[in-house]
């Protein structure tokens, strides 16, 4: 390391080296910045009108170095070696990244879990104020983000309406099948929610590589004997088989297994982590389904932990506990979290009465894309 003398005001370079400086910040202690990272993030490097980076560091014919540094008032000035270019780098930005720290998110919301009990707290919005205001519109994905389900209701009844729901979210993504699905009776069906026998809990298509995030699930008509909607969080399950199970837990969201679905257009496959971890190690959802689980080809050694581990988590999620049951009414959205909630239907009966669900799905990028430029000001915003 070259290090030089130090300036010792406050709020001042502390240090040279050969690849950084030491700052001493307005919170007494002093930090380091690679000078790749301070070039590279000069405020000159973005353009406004695109708000993208502008600079190319690649064509840097040299490693940047500074030639000289001081805070001058609210802001850190380099003077760079090798080129003609001066950065002014805002002291409380340079906080905000200090030791690494990553960039505020405001989708980053910390989860609530709930219970079978939840159905009368559920967070309901009508759709048409969701269409004529943003306001709404954000606390509805901040519901979302922090519950994972919410009942949209007062939806027209058509296909447009779903569409116009969706949108609000974000771009509509089609799976393998197709961009909308009808849930009702099929006489020659391709998958058991098309029939009218009990559908177990689960997540939807685990055979896609990145399965889709949010579902909508729009109910036009439902007046059949049976067909009551089972949901639980797998927030709530999976925390709690962590306590009760934590080599099991650890078995499940570290250990990835095959998924897959095949008919004579397709035949999707994947291997996915039933448990699903964020960047904080907290659950974030899961990807399970029966129907859908592949040949666990796994060493037959690690079956034996695996597979009971499997099942314990299996008949925990159906425990009375988590479950909420209830029956959905014609006009009624629900719009859930598919690497979250786990959702089936109890059977009913097919010929007394009309049921029939339409359904699509947005990714949760796309989700907390929406959120973030409903509620923040982002980089460029004025």
């Amino acid at each position: 390391m070259n290090d030089l003398s130090p300036m010792q005001t406050p709020g001042s370079v502390a240090s040279f080296t050969d690849s950084g400086l030491n700052v001493t910040l307005r919170d007494g202690q002093t930090h380091y910045f690679n000078y790749y990272w301070l070039r590279d993030n000069c405020p000159t490097s973005f353009n406004a009108t695109t708000r993208e980076r502008s600079f190319d560091i690649f064509h840097l014919d040299t490693a940047p170095v500074a030639k000289a540094a001081e805070v001058k008032g609210d802001a850190l000035e380099i003077i760079w070696a090798h080129e003609d270019h001066v950065t002014q780098m805002p002291l409380d930005w340079l906080e905000t990244f200090a030791g690494g720290k990553r960039r505020h998110d405001p989708s980053d919301l910390p989860r609530k879990a709930w219970f079978g009990d939840h159905y009368p707290s559920v967070p309901r919005f009508s759709q048409p104020e969701l269409v004529s205001d943003d306001a709404t519109r954000a606390k509805w994905i901040e519901a979302m983000l922090v519950h994972g389900f919410t009942i949209v209701t007062d939806m027209p009844d058509s296909d447009e309406g779903l569409t116009q729901t969706a949108e609000l979210m974000g771009f509509v993504r089609p799976t393998f099948f197709g961009t909308y699905f009808d849930v009702r009776t099929h006489i020659n069906p391709t998958n058991t929610a098309y029939t009218a026998g009990a559908l177990e809990l689960h997540t939807d298509t685990p055979a896609e590589e990145f399965a889709p995030g949010i579902q909508f699930l729009h109910c036009r008509a439902n007046t059949v004997d049976g067909g009551e909607s089972l949901y639980a969080d797998g927030v709530a399950v999976a925390n709690a088989f962590r306590e009760r199970d934590p080599e099991g837990f650890k078995l499940l969201s570290e250990v990835a297994i095959p998924f897959y679905c095949e008919h004579d257009t397709y035949d999707a496959r994947s291997r996915q982590y039933v448990i699903e971890l964020d960047q904080h190690g907290e659950v974030s959802g899961l990807t399970i389904s029966q129907h859908m689980a592949d040949i666990f080809d796994l060493d037959q050694k690690l079956l034996d932990d695996y597979y009971p581990a499997f099942c314990r988590f299996g008949r925990m999620l159906q425990e009375e506990q988590f479950m909420m049951r209830f029956l959905m009414k014609g006009g009624e959205c629900m719009v859930f979290d598919n690497h979250r909630i786990v959702h089936g239907r109890a059977a009913y009966t097919a010929t007394s009465g009309d049921r029939y669900l339409r359904g699509c799905y947005v990714d949760r990028s796309e989700m907390r894309s929406t959120y973030r430029a409903l509620v923040s000001e982002g980089r460029f915003k004025a």
